[in-house]
């Protein structure tokens, strides 16, 4: 389909919402505006608390039981996008992925560390049997924890952002306004508005179906590295 594009005139766009998440739209302007200086790690901590017993997934999305890849392929997939919005394009990774529940046939606990220039890190801790605290687990699906020169950035699983700076104890909160009406903060409604924007004054979105390639291309070599339990250097990414 990438190729496709190039020999087309044809505009094709992936429905990856996650990026469009107002709380991952405000973390990024709040980098670029460089609240916590130098990024020294981020971590996402997926705890939906879903996966646990014979029923796991049964009463919402059944066929999770039957897949062959799932932890990574349905709901890692977001967090590569995620990482790659906020930080670039990483240049190796790690990987460990297990299966905890019985009752499923893929993976669905583990981690994978994607290193950035500057020895920046990121890490996704996934584990879908265990959960987090939150009025709605399906809002953030977990907590993510920025470390910085500056300070450190938390986004809780109300999609509350907190921030603390280097060397104090207490945190405040950043305040920032979105729709908790749809699901992750009318994600799908934000990039349907992006898309539709671009549209209409000629500029490129965000999501072209070549720069989602990327995230599966990466997703490929995590499910490698946890096969191979060592680090890959990935593919230079222009």
């Amino acid at each position: 389909m990438t190729e496709l594009t190039k020999t087309t005139d044809r505009l094709v766009v992936v429905h990856e919402n996650f990026r469009f998440q107002p709380w991952y739209r405000k973390i990024k302007s709040l980098i670029q505006n460089g609240l916590v200086g130098q990024i020294y790690q981020v971590q996402f901590r997926l705890r939906p608390g879903d996966g646990q017993g014979a029923d796991a997934y049964l009463a919402r999305q059944p066929y999770f039981q039957k897949m062959p890849r799932f932890l990574i392929q349905e709901t890692g997939i977001h967090f590569i996008d995620v990482f790659r919005y906020l930080l670039g394009e990483p240049h190796s990774l790690f990987a460990d992925l297990y299966r905890l529940n019985p009752a499923i046939k893929g993976e669905d606990a583990g981690i994978f560390s994607l290193e950035f220039d500057h020895r920046l890190r990121a890490i996704f801790d996934g584990n879908r049997l265990a959960d987090h605290p939150a009025n709605n687990r399906r809002l953030t699906l977990g907590e993510m924890h920025m470390e910085g020169e500056i300070g450190s950035l938390l986004l809780n699983g109300d999609g509350e952002l907190l921030f603390r700076r280097h060397g104090e104890n207490e945190s405040s909160q950043i305040e920032f306004e979105f729709h908790d009406n749809a699901f992750g903060g009318d994600c799908v409604y934000e990039l349907q508005k992006h898309v539709l924007t671009c549209l209409k004054t000629g500029t490129t979105p965000e999501n072209l179906v070549s720069d989602y390639l990327k995230n599966l291309i990466i997703q490929e070599y995590i499910y490698q590295s946890s096969s191979q339990g060592k680090r890959l250097e990935l593919p230079r990414f222009t």
